[in-house]
C-alpha cells in the first residue's frame, strides 16, 4: 500500500502524480498521459497535482486539467478516494518565440480562471486549490481574498498557496483561516532554499508539499549534489530517485512530494520510495 498522510481534511498518499510533464511541451501524447495516471492510481496513488497553466505555449489552454478529467472519467476505480489539486495564477506564453511562463494575481482573473478550474476538471467544487505563484504587480493579500472568494463561493473545498515565504505563509493564514491547508514550494537535494518554510509549516499545521522533489528535468543542475543519494541507492539496489523522495518523506509527517512522470513507469518507481525506512546514519549522510 502506498503511503498516505492527511493532508488537511483529506486522508491520501504521501506520494503524489505532479501532472505537470504529461502535458507541457515535449509530453508523449495524451494516450501515453493517460496510461501514466492510470497506473498510478492502479498502483495506489491518490493525489494528483495539475495547474491551470499546464499546457503547451501557444496551444489549448488547461490540457492538464482536462486530461485529468479525462483519466479519471475513463478510470474503474474508486473516484471519490481521489484528491485533485489544481492551481491559479500562472500562464503560458512566448517570448522571442521561446515558451515562457508569466504571472497574473489579479483578483478577476484568479475568479475566473478557479471557476474554469472547476469546468475542466468537471466538478463542482474543486479539492484543493492553489495561488500558483505571487505576482509581484498585484498586493499578495488582495489575490489571496480572490482565494477566500472561490471557497466561500463553494468552487473550491480548500485552499493552497504556492512558492510562497514565511511572510506570505502567514498573509494566507490570516485571511483563509482553516481553509489553508497546504503550501507547495520547491524543494530538493539541490534547493533547500525552503527549508524554512517547511521547518514554519510543521510549525503552524500545514502541510508542505515538494515541487520537482527530484530536482526538475528542465534547468541544468549539480548533479554531483545527487551523488551520496546514488551511493546509497546503490547500496540499497534501488533507483536513486526512490532515496530522494524517501529522504524528503523524512523531513516531516507533514510533507508530501509530487514527482513528475513521463510514462508508467517512472511514477511507479516513484510510488515504492514509502516503503523505504532510512536510518538516522542514513539521513544524516544525505543532510
Amino acid at each position: 500500500m502506498v503511503l498516505h498522510r492527511n493532508l488537511g481534511p483529506y486522508d491520501t498518499t504521501a506520494i503524489g502524480l505532479g501532472e505537470m510533464p504529461l502535458t507541457l511541451e515535449n509530453n508523449l501524447g495524451e494516450a501515453k498521459g493517460l496510461e501514466t495516471i492510470h497506473a498510478a492510481l492502479d498502483a495506489g496513488c491518490r493525489h494528483i497535482d495539475t495547474a491551470w497553466a499546464y499546457y503547451c505555449s501557444g496551444g489549448e489552454e488547461q490540457t492538464g486539467e482536462k486530461l485529468v478529467r479525462k483519466a479519471l472519467e475513463s478510470w474503474d476505480g474508486p473516484r471519490d478516494e481521489v484528491s485533485v489539486a489544481t492551481k491559479v495564477g500562472h500562464f503560458r506564453n512566448f517570448t522571442d518565440g521561446v515558451p515562457t511562463w508569466d504571472v497574473d494575481g489579479r483578483p478577476e482573473t484568479l475568479i475566473r480562471n478557479g471557476k474554469l478550474s472547476a469546468q475542466a476538471l468537471g466538478v463542482e467544487s474543486i479539492d484543493l486549490l492553489y495561488m500558483h505563484r505571487p505576482d509581484p504587480k498585484v498586493p499578495y493579500n488582495e489575490s489571496i481574498e480572490a482565494i477566500k472568494q472561490l471557497v466561500d463561493e463553494g468552487v473550491a473545498k480548500r485552499a493552497g498557496i504556492s512558492n510562497a515565504s514565511i511572510e506570505q505563509i502567514d498573509t494566507a493564514r490570516a485571511i483563509l483561516g482553516d481553509s489553508l491547508i497546504a503550501v507547495q514550494n520547491q524543494y530538493s537535494p539541490i534547493y533547500r532554499d525552503t527549508q524554512d518554510t517547511l521547518d514554519y509549516t510543521a510549525e503552524v499545521g500545514l502541510a508542505f508539499v515538494c515541487w520537482s522533489p527530484l530536482g526538475g528535468y528542465r534547468k541544468a543542475k549539480d548533479e554531483s549534489k545527487f551523488d551520496p543519494f546514488r551511493a546509497l541507492a546503490k547500496a540499497r539496489g534501488v533507483s536513486y530517485q526512490q532515496i530522494v523522495l524517501a529522504w524528503e518523506l523524512a523531513k516531516g509527517g507533514h510533507v508530501f512530494v509530487i514527482p513528475g512522470a513521463h510514462r508508467p513507469e517512472t511514477i511507479l518507481d516513484s510510488l515504492k520510495s514509502g516503503d523505504l525506512k532510512l536510518t538516522p546514519e542514513e539521513l544524516t549522510t544525505l543532510g
